[in-house]
């Protein structure tokens, strides 16, 4: 069966065989033991509270607990850009027009801006391929607005998720040849490695402060700003069926859309709702509805928050868990639990 958990000081080579999976374009999952393991130290102060909530690194793990092998990884910080700058391109708009001569055009613009700075941010997602079946990338992914609903004072009132942009089959990006090459003077996946270590001085005293023209880039450029890795794709909708959208804003290397939205308009703030793990199996059988659909189901602990995708229905504030499912909670008959419909209702959509 699988799991998701809080990380712990024992998944550090776990965490670096994932990583290694990854490939470019995700800054913040580098196969660098060092970078992993200062994070993974982090993350466990993060669930221990013993470092201030905007300086928070929720790490989450996908365990198999058959195996014990780590099938996926997800995260949520606490804020961004407060101890060092946080950059992204909004897209906005400059009208240019002239009576005279009967000629209105609007044209697209890039700005160089922070204002995302102090959002909490989704980050770090991915799922080994060996496990991207049924559920599984749901679970991974919607585990964190599980979450949030159940610890909503840890974040922000705004929370950010920044997509990888489009790559070519070379592992090239368009956007950035079009447009970052010329200023930075070095290949894509230097600059990523630069990023990913923090180092992003750079940035500042490279890029143009000026907007920049999008009509200006050369046509593969303009074609991909807004636009994610295809192997992107599935997370950004999933993330966008909890209530996030794309507001302009773009990563200022490979152009790929950052999603936006206020924590409390998250489905999770809405629907998920506190359950008890019923101690009579045969009065929630009894008021159980005819068909069941899969259901997010977590305990409420900070510092051991686990989650799992189960068959049970929260009827009436009661819930009939297994006890293999209660094992892999850590919770016992008679726990609160929190429980959300893994997939959106057609009417919510």
């Amino acid at each position: 069966m699988l799991v998701v958990r809080a990380i712990n000081e024992r998944d550090l080579n776990g965490l670096f065989e994932l990583a290694s999976q990854v490939g470019t374009g995700m800054t913040t999952l580098k196969p660098d033991m060092k970078m992993l393991g200062d994070r993974l130290a982090t993350a466990c102060a993060s669930f221990a509270e013993t470092i201030p909530p905007e300086e928070r690194d929720y790490m989450f793990v996908m365990e198999d607990t058959a195996t014990g092998r780590l099938a996926g990884v997800c995260a949520i910080k606490g804020a961004v850009g407060l101890t060092e700058p946080f950059y992204n391109y909004r897209i906005g708009t400059l009208v240019h027009s002239s009576r005279e001569l009967s000629v209105f055009t609007k044209m697209e613009t890039l700005y160089l801006s922070n204002d995302l700075t102090g959002s909490s941010e989704l980050c770090s997602l991915f799922l080994h391929p060996d496990y991207r079946t049924g559920h599984n990338g749901k679970l991974l992914s919607k585990s964190r607005f599980l979450f949030i609903a159940q610890f909503p004072h840890l974040f922000t009132e705004k929370i950010i998720a920044e997509m990888r942009g489009y790559q070519a089959e070379d592992g090239s990006s368009p956007f950035y040849e079009g447009l970052g090459r010329h200023f930075f003077k070095m290949d894509f996946h230097h600059v990523d490695d630069l990023t990913a270590l923090g180092k992003k001085s750079f940035i500042a005293e490279l890029m143009p402060r000026q907007p920049l023209y999008i009509a200006y880039l050369p046509q593969a450029a303009q074609d991909v700003v807004g636009q994610v890795h295809k192997s992107t794709a599935p997370a950004r909708r999933l993330l966008e069926q909890e209530g996030m959208h794309y507001e302009g804003y773009v990563d200022i290397f490979d152009a790929g859309p950052v999603l936006q939205a206020r924590v409390s308009e998250l489905r999770a703030i809405r629907q998920s709702e506190l359950a008890v793990i019923a101690p009579d199996e045969d009065i929630v059988h009894a008021c159980a509805p005819a068909t069941t659909e899969p259901t997010l189901v977590s305990n409420t602990t900070l510092k051991d928050f686990r989650m799992i995708v189960s068959e049970a229905v929260n009827v009436n504030g009661s819930i009939d868990l297994s006890s293999a499912e209660q094992q892999l909670l850590r919770c016992r008959t008679g726990d609160t639990v929190r429980t959300l419909p893994l997939n959106v209702r057609k009417n919510n959509a």
